[in-house]
């Protein structure tokens, strides 16, 4: 009994801290129901780099990876897609042509020193050499500059290269991807030194978008082979809307149809059943929102999938308690039956399941890994849910002489024992 009550105080703070964390955490929607933009990128060989390898797409990808999460985009997707592509998915981002110039250019840094007859040659210090970018206002707000830190080896490349040109009139060309974005002169009181501090910025009459795009590019680093975007799309929110109704129908239409089902079949386990099943409902929609689970078609398809499985379970214990009646068992005999002769049964099947889950999270991408991971939370909730939620509930109305009738299990002529 004292453990019965003690359960009973669990699945109390296990619903008002479901409700808290519902009310209070955000549902974060996938790219098909928020809508958003999803690039493709091409990778291409260049003089240094003659072969599309997957090292190489890994390295792509990183780079990506960096400068999407420079957006701030919540939820975002990065992944290779065949042996030379990357697939990009940006949830929420409106602007698709600001995501192309963020992604599309390889963002090659170089330092260079101009020579005489103008031209400019090259120099060992690069985007390699740089530890940090950001933008930040230029004194009076008149515009916007990028400021950059150099490793320490980067620094004494950068005071070298700038005490070679103090004084000179040569300037000092900054280059991204082979074009120059700004070509200050050296003044002629860095002629000792050079320009020391590990630090420097980049002026180039910048916006603050263009600035902020520039240093993200730059913390990033340099693509180590170009891309070019070979798909730009844009996913409208109005059709994420259409299918969340629809999906928000479908679930409601289900569910209710599954909750008279089980009252109608099984009586008064089949409402203890619909309690647990409300109650799983609260508590995986929560972990989702913890965890937390981007929420995408094919994720509610694994959430309605285990809700099923989560009624299957019930169907078991009720059937086995069935049985147990029918052969002459008293009531709370036959239902403590129900559960451990069907708990094998349900074991089995959660575990072959989540075996799969398991192969689709790790094997899969994208869409397959969002089916797979709110599918194994279902399956983990149900089992706390179908096994102590319902037998600790059902347990406890026994109490009550009133429902200690076989009628209400949905078993009739059974001996009068069983109601004991």
């Amino acid at each position: 009994m004292r453990q019965r009550t003690w359960l009973l105080l669990l699945v109390a703070v296990v619903i008002v801290g479901s409700i808290l964390i519902i009310a209070t955490k955000p549902t974060i929607l996938g790219l098909d129901l928020q809508g958003g933009s999803q690039l493709t990128l091409q990778a291409k060989p260049s003089e240094k780099v003659k072969q599309v390898t997957p090292e190489v797409m890994k390295g792509v990808a990183a780079v990506v990876e960096q400068r999407v999460n420079g957006l701030g985009v919540s939820e975002a997707l990065v992944q290779l897609k065949g042996s030379d592509q990357v697939l990009v998915q940006l949830p929420g981002v409106k602007d698709p042509a600001q995501a192309e110039r963020l992604l599309g250019d390889t963002a090659q840094l170089e330092f260079r020193k101009e020579v005489p007859g103008g031209k400019f040659e090259k120099t060992d210090l690069g985007g390699t050499d740089l530890t940090n970018a950001f933008p930040q206002a230029l004194q009076g707000g008149q515009g916007w500059e990028v400021g950059i830190e150099f490793t320490g080896p980067g620094g004494d490349k950068f005071a070298r290269i700038t005490r070679e040109l103090a004084g000179t009139g040569r300037r000092l060309g900054i280059f991204l991807d082979n074009k120059p974005i700004s070509t200050p002169t050296v003044g002629v009181e860095f002629v000792d030194r050079g320009i020391t501090g590990g630090k420097a910025v980049i002026t180039g009459r910048f916006s603050a978008q263009e600035a902020s795009e520039l240093g993200i590019k730059l913390k990033a680093g340099a693509l180590p082979v170009p891309v070019e975007v070979i798909e730009n799309r844009t996913v409208s929110a109005t059709l994420g809307a259409d299918s969340v109704r629809q999906s928000l129908y479908t679930g409601i239409a289900g569910t209710i149809l599954v909750l008279l089902f089980m009252i109608a079949f099984y009586r008064l386990p089949g409402l203890v059943a619909d309690v647990a099943l409300v109650i799983y409902g609260l508590t995986t929609f929560a972990i989702f929102k913890l965890v937390p689970v981007t929420l995408t078609l094919p994720g509610i398809a694994g959430f309605i999938l285990s809700v099923g499985m989560a009624v299957d379970a019930n169907v078991l214990i009720f059937e086995r308690t069935k049985e147990e009646l029918r052969s002459g068992k008293q009531l709370f005999t036959s239902v403590e039956a129900g559960f451990q002769r069907a708990f094998s049964s349900i074991l089995d099947a959660h575990v072959t399941s989540l075996i799969t889950c398991a192969v689709l999270f790790f094997l899969g991408t994208g869409l397959v890994k969002g089916f797979a991971l709110t599918l194994a939370i279902g399956l983990l909730v149900n089992l706390f849910t179908a096994i102590t939620v319902s037998r600790t509930f059902l347990l406890t109305m026994l109490n009550f002489s009133n429902l200690r009738k076989p009628a209400l299990f949905g078993v009739t002529g059974v001996p009068a024992k069983a109601v004991r």
